[in-house]
């Protein structure tokens, strides 16, 4: 059996012939190719006789003053010349990969982050890492979850506490909520606010599946109340409610900017309820293989964010 497996494995042709063939295809003299190939005359000319040998024909037709290739030494020439141009892409992913997100990346994120923390990050990644190609998902929370397991996704960034059953999550940013009211209430002009003082019966949140609505209840410990169900989907079409006075809502830091400090008919104020009220995090898979390219993003984007917001 050994053998066998021995004499199989002397007919294969070796990349290092196929690479020798070529370089004398090129020069069309020997002396030349061995130099280029940093060998000698004589182990180039025994490694073309052994290819040839293996092969069954002639690849070159040489005598003392001229190299020609043979008919079936072009076809053998041009196979190995894809061979080798395969070859080396895959040697320059294999290169590629060793650098930082030099690779596409695939990430999720939900609503209420992605219009929010995306302009804060992006510059900056651009910055750092302009070959990087990312591509972007923004769906519900247990959309993303699903998909980081399934490999469809690289990674998600969610809202902590969510349920993310054999999935990782990575922290890189701690925020609270703003109570969002009409500019003209009086309870606008306070420093901070408690819960028990928030109207319940005219408090917007997001409908029921987004995980906001979740975590601004348990903050608020209003989790036996219902406020109002508008069916709203974004915290913009919230916020726009509140300037038209239909009630009020609750925002999270990273919004605050984008939706309500920009809009005069809309104030916010901080919650006086101990912190943080929510966690951002990246989500993978335990496998994944390029967890440094996650780490590297996380990494940045808790530095953008503490520039923007601290």
């Amino acid at each position: 059996m050994y053998g066998r497996s021995a004499s199989c494995e002397s007919n294969v042709v070796s990349l290092k012939q196929l690479t020798y063939a070529l370089a004398i295809e090129r020069h069309l003299r020997f002396n030349r190719a061995a130099e280029e190939c940093a060998i000698s005359q004589s182990t180039l000319s025994a490694a073309l006789a052994e290819m040839e040998r293996q092969l069954g024909f002639q690849v070159f037709e040489r005598d003392n003053k001229k190299v020609l290739v043979t008919a079936l030494g072009q076809q053998v020439l041009e196979k190995a010349r894809l061979i080798k141009e395969q070859l080396d892409e895959l040697h320059g992913l294999a290169q590629a990969h060793k650098q930082p997100l030099s690779t596409p990346v695939s990430i999720g994120l939900i609503p209420t982050i992605g219009p929010f923390l995306l302009p804060v990050v992006l510059p900056a990644l651009q910055e750092h890492y302009p070959q990087l190609e990312l591509n972007i998902t923004e769906e519900r929370s247990h959309v993303l979850v699903d998909a980081v397991r399934s490999g469809t996704l690289d990674a998600a960034v969610l809202a902590l506490p969510y349920r993310v059953d054999g999935l990782l999550t990575f922290k890189f940013w701690d925020e609270n909520f703003f109570w969002v009211t009409h500019a003209d209430d009086e309870k606008a002009r306070l420093t901070e606010i408690r819960p028990a003082d928030i109207d319940s019966r005219r408090l917007m949140l997001l409908k029921d599946g987004h995980c906001l609505k979740d975590h601004a209840l348990a903050v608020c410990n209003l989790s036996n109340i219902a406020p109002q169900n508008l069916g709203a989907t974004s915290l913009s079409t919230l916020v726009q409610l509140v300037a038209g006075t239909i009630g009020s809502t609750l925002v999270p830091h990273m919004a605050m900017a984008g939706l309500v400090d920009s809009n005069p008919r809309v104030s916010g104020v901080p919650l006086a309820e101990p912190g943080p009220h929510r966690s951002i995090a990246f989500l993978v898979r335990p496998n994944y293989p390029l967890l440094k390219n996650i780490e590297l993003l996380m990494e940045l984007f808790a530095t953008a964010l503490r520039q923007r917001f601290d």
